[in-house]
């Protein structure tokens, strides 16, 4: 039960391992899935005759993920706000220790039937739930637990944990495809990034018991109030009733950029490939690359917003793509270079939104509904918008329109950039108790 209170001073650095370790797991394991769907496909589903057909599975399922989202980010929410993040964070971590650890394992097809992509779909809805969870929880406990005027800074570290998590991945996959016969790929050598995963899970549930908790619970609460007077836990919607136009807000805050962060974070390859005949075998490399520029960029932009404010970095955005998305798409040729230019252009504009998303949402809600506040609007817009980047280019360049798929951009950053000009500036003022 949460009584809203000033927390106890933290040890900064000490938060700052617990998140950033805690999200590197989560999103190196969220991320194998699909960079290994090619190798374990086949291992569980019956085989066709057509690879096809098992690889449409296994993705399917990897989508179900996507939509347990959302209810990841209200049972998430609802428990750090009800009993602390750091239960929160705990629990997040763990979940997806179980999916990892559930893939890692599980027998194939051919050992048990139809109970072994049964098994998958149960590893992608925990993982579906810990991500879900694990945003809400994060976001509050990272900007929560910075000192005053530093919680851009803060902020910038939920991307830097996501992005070196996709970077992990991206590279060990990279060297066991490299180490590796093919056929042994296919067999066991798969199941290595989840097993790592795993470990990494276990981890990060040691790392996060020693981060202190940044919301004040009933134990520390004033004695001399009587348990009567102390306000009541929040209800599971009590975020969208008291504060509706903030939920709003966050899916429009977060709706289409995070598409743009899935386009030109991990689609832009597939696109290039589609649209100038890009050599694919070249996109591993080139996405090291431009993610761990990506991951410098954020908190160099967290402290910019810490000192001119956060809407000048989010218009930055927004116009930034309402006016250069076509041009940077039209720049795209089948090169090494050309890639790796258009795609850290975008990624500088990304990390204007990116780097502070956690600060702009964790400054709209008081603390009691913070975390749900953050957590169901925010996987609501990535459900429905965010991941649909890859499915709309591919569907525009089957129908041969590719090159409409530029404009969806845009008219999409357009609606984002009002959305941000109605945003009140709030990087001076505290947090909303």
């Amino acid at each position: 039960m949460s009584v809203i209170t000033a927390a106890p001073p933290v040890s900064r650095t000490r938060q700052l391992a617990a998140a950033t370790v805690g999200n590197i797991v989560e999103w190196f394991d969220w991320y194998v899935y699909s960079m290994l769907a090619l190798y374990f496909s086949s291992q569980f589903f019956p085989k066709t005759g057509d690879p096809v057909v098992p690889l449409l599975s296994a993705m399917a399922i990897f989508a179900v993920g996507f939509f347990m989202r959302p209810l990841g980010g209200l049972l998430g929410g609802m428990v750090a706000d009800r009993l602390g993040r750091k239960k929160a964070l705990t629990a997040t971590v763990m979940l997806m220790g179980v999916g990892s650890l559930l893939v890692a394992v599980a027998p194939t097809y051919d050992q048990v039937g139809v109970l072994s992509p049964i098994l998958l779909v149960v590893a992608r809805l925990l993982q579906g739930l810990s991500t879900g969870g694990e945003f809400a929880a994060s976001s509050t406990f990272l900007v929560e637990s910075a000192p005053a005027g530093r919680r851009g800074f803060f902020s910038s570290f939920l991307y830097i944990g996501a992005t070196l998590g996709n970077v992990v991945a991206i590279g060990s996959v990279a060297l066991l495809v490299a180490w590796l016969p093919d056929d042994a790929m296919h067999e066991w050598g798969w199941r290595v990034p989840f097993a790592i995963g795993t470990l990494g899970a276990v981890a990060g549930l040691f790392i996060r018991r020693f981060a202190e908790e940044t919301l004040a619970l009933d134990d520390d609460a004033d004695p001399s109030v009587p348990p009567g007077a102390r306000p009541a836990r929040p209800s599971a919607f009590e975020f969208m009733r008291t504060h509706p136009k903030e939920c709003l807000l966050v899916f429009g805050i977060n709706a289409a950029p995070t598409l743009f962060f899935y386009v030109f974070s991990s689609y832009l390859p597939t696109y290039a490939h589609i649209t100038v005949g890009f050599d694919m075998k070249n996109a591993l490399f080139v996405g090291l690359i431009s993610l761990s520029y990506f991951a410098v960029l954020q908190p160099l932009m967290g402290i910019l917003s810490d000192r001119i404010g956060r809407k000048p970095l989010l218009l930055a955005f927004g116009i930034g793509f309402t006016v250069l998305t076509i041009p940077l798409l039209h720049m795209l040729q089948n090169s090494f270079l050309s890639l790796l230019l258009v795609q850290m252009a975008a990624l500088t504009l990304l990390a204007c939104y990116t780097s502070i998303t956690s600060a702009v949402m964790c400054e709209l809600f008081p603390a009691r509904i913070r975390a749900a506040g953050i957590g169901l609007p925010y996987a609501l817009g990535v459900a429905l918008v965010g991941g649909t980047g890859p499915y709309v280019a591919t569907w525009l360049a089957d129908a041969k329109m590719i090159d409409a798929f530029g404009w969806y951009l845009t008219i999409l950053a357009a609606i984002t950039t009002a959305v941000f000009l109605r945003l009140k500036e709030s990087y001076r003022t505290g947090l909303p108790q």
